[in-house]
């Protein structure tokens, strides 16, 4: 996928220290690109150890859970965003891999920024690295040991002159047992 004009960076919230550097990061991208900064956030949370059986909820259930959640996601990046006010918050219903293909879709990213908060990190149900590696667009993993650690899949390599990451701080992203270039969405 070729990425003529990025206009806004993706951020998938995690409440870590490698989620704080991957934030900064990605503010600090937009902010000095001029771009629009969307953090989504999810009710299952993509980072989870193990798949879990999403619960039912009523309506009403729902409504209380997500005004809670996009509570707590804003007020916590807002003190994180400083004076940069281009930051736009979502929260994300559906599956995490079908939800990030649909904003990716709909334009609301071009690069996606995840904190990678330890070596073994899972994200949609997968290891990180791998979702790094077959996700269609450019993506900046930053961690786990410090905050100007990266690694990038193969679209995002082809930008790097975009991401402002010095040579010596970053690398690509590496998958030990197997590597494609197209991700099928999970259990593919």
């Amino acid at each position: 996928m070729t990425i003529a004009r990025i206009k806004a960076v993706g951020f998938c919230a995690h409440y870590s220290r490698q989620g704080d550097w991957a934030f900064d990061y990605a503010r600090r991208l937009a902010q000095k690109h001029g771009l629009q900064l969307n953090v989504f956030h999810f009710l299952d949370d993509p980072y989870a150890e193990q798949e879990q059986p999403s619960p039912l909820y009523s309506r009403q259930d729902l409504a209380r859970i997500a005004f809670e959640k996009e509570r707590e996601l804003r007020m916590y990046y807002d003190e994180r965003a400083g004076d940069f006010v281009d930051v736009g918050f979502r929260l994300c219903f559906d599956d995490s891999w079908r939800e990030l293909h649909r904003c990716l879709h709909e334009r609301e990213f071009q690069v996606l920024v995840l904190g990678k908060p330890s070596h073994e990190a899972r994200f949609c149900k997968e290891s990180i690295e791998t979702f790094a590696d077959t996700f269609i667009s450019p993506v900046v993993l930053v961690g786990p040991d410090r905050p100007d650690e990266f690694r990038l899949n193969s679209r995002a390599a082809l930008m790097i002159d975009r991401f402002d990451i010095p040579e010596e701080r970053r690398g690509t992203v590496e998958i030990p047992t197997r590597s494609s270039t197209v991700w099928h969405g999970p259990g593919h």
